[in-house]
C-alpha cells in the first residue's frame, strides 16, 4: 500500500454551474469514516472547483476515484465513431476532441458535442432522437454500445449503461462527457489509470462505479443507493470503517462518495484489481478500465 489518502467523487453532467449531484469524500489510512469535503464559500461543487481541487489541493499520494466513464466504446468497432474519418485514435485524443468542440460551453458542459451535426448520430438523446449509429449492426443491445470493462461490471451484478446513451435516470453519458473535459484539462499533471501507467509514487485518478463499492459493502446493485445514516454506517462497517455518527437522512450522492472512499481504502492494495485479465495495452489507451471490475 503506497497510497496515504483515498478520495471518491460522485460526478454530475447536469446543466449549470453548481451541481447538487457532485459529492467529494476523503479518508486516510486507518478506519476513520470518510468525511465530506465542501467547496470554499459555496454549498455545492462546480465542475471547475473539482478540477482546481485535483490540480492544486490534493493531498500527497492520494488515490482518487471518480464516478464516470473515462472513455467511450472502441473495441467493438475498432473506433469510437466508426465511419467518421476524424474519429480519434485513443482516449486522450477523444478528450481533446470533446474539449475543443465544447470550448464555448460554460461550466465544462458538453452540449455542443452531443449536438454536433455528425457526432449526434452516435448518441441516444432526449425527445426520441436515437442516432443512426447508436446501435452497430451485429452488436445490438438495448442499452447501447458497451466497453469491455462495462461487460465485466455486468458479470459482477451491476447494470451498466452505454456512455452513448443520454436518456433516463440511469444514463451516465452526460457525466462521462463532461468528465472527459476535466480529464483533458488535467493535462497529465494527475495520471489517469490505466490510460497512464500506474506510477511508483504520487497521486492517481481512476474510474469508479459506486455500485461496486456498495456490493462489497453488503448491498445489491438494485439497492446500491443509501439515503439514511443508519444504512450508510452499516455499509461502512462492512468495509472495516467506523460510522459517520450521523443520524437521519443523507442524500445518495454524499452516501455514494463516503462508501466508495472507504472501499478504495481497502481495495487499493489488491494487486488483481490493477491487473484485470482482459485489460490489454491497446485497450488501456482506448477504452480505459473501471477500477474494481474483474
Amino acid at each position: 500500500m503506497r497510497f496515504r489518502s483515498f478520495m471518491a467523487i460522485d460526478w454530475s453532467g447536469a446543466v449549470g454551474e453548481r451541481q447538487k449531484g457532485i459529492a467529494v469524500a476523503l479518508c486516510t489510512i486507518g478506519d476513520a469514516a470518510p468525511r465530506l469535503l465542501r467547496p470554499t464559500g459555496h454549498r455545492h461543487w462546480s465542475r471547475q472547483a473539482v478540477l482546481e481541487l485535483l490540480l492544486h489541493h490534493l493531498p500527497a499520494d492520494t488515490l482518487v476515484g471518480i464516478d464516470l466513464g473515462i472513455s467511450l466504446p472502441f473495441e467493438d468497432a475498432g473506433a469510437f465513431f466508426p465511419a467518421w474519418p476524424a474519429s480519434p485514435p485513443d482516449a486522450r485524443g477523444l478528450w481533446a476532441l470533446i474539449d475543443a468542440i465544447c470550448a464555448h460551453d460554460p461550466h465544462l458542459a458538453a452540449s455542443s458535442f452531443v449536438d454536433h451535426p455528425e457526432l449526434s448520430a452516435y448518441f441516444r438523446r432526449h425527445g426520441g432522437r436515437e442516432g443512426s449509429h447508436f446501435h452497430l449492426s451485429g452488436a445490438l443491445h438495448r442499452r447501447g454500445r458497451m466497453r469491455v470493462t462495462e461487460a465485466a461490471q455486468a458479470r459482477m451484478g451491476c447494470k451498466p449503461y452505454s456512455n452513448f446513451n443520454l436518456v433516463g435516470a440511469a444514463q451516465v453519458g452526460k457525466s462521462s462527457l463532461t468528465g472527459m473535459r476535466l480529464l483533458h484539462r488535467l493535462a497529465g499533471r494527475l495520471p489517469v489509470w490505466p490510460i497512464d501507467p500506474l506510477p511508483d509514487r504520487g497521486s492517481v485518478l481512476v474510474e469508479i462505479y459506486t455500485a461496486l463499492a456498495a456490493i462489497e459493502a453488503g448491498r445489491t446493485a438494485g439497492r446500491a443507493k443509501m439515503t439514511d445514516h443508519a444504512a450508510l454506517d452499516a455499509a461502512l462497517s462492512q468495509l472495516g470503517s467506523q460510522g459517520t455518527g450521523g443520524e437521519g437522512p443523507i442524500d445518495d450522492h454524499s452516501a455514494d462518495a463516503i462508501v466508495t472512499a472507504a472501499w478504495l481504502r481497502i481495495a487499493a492494495g489488491r494487486e488483481a484489481l490493477w491487473h484485470p485479465t482482459e485489460l490489454t495495452a491497446e485497450l488501456a489507451l482506448t477504452e480505459g478500465w473501471t477500477f474494481g471490475a474483474l
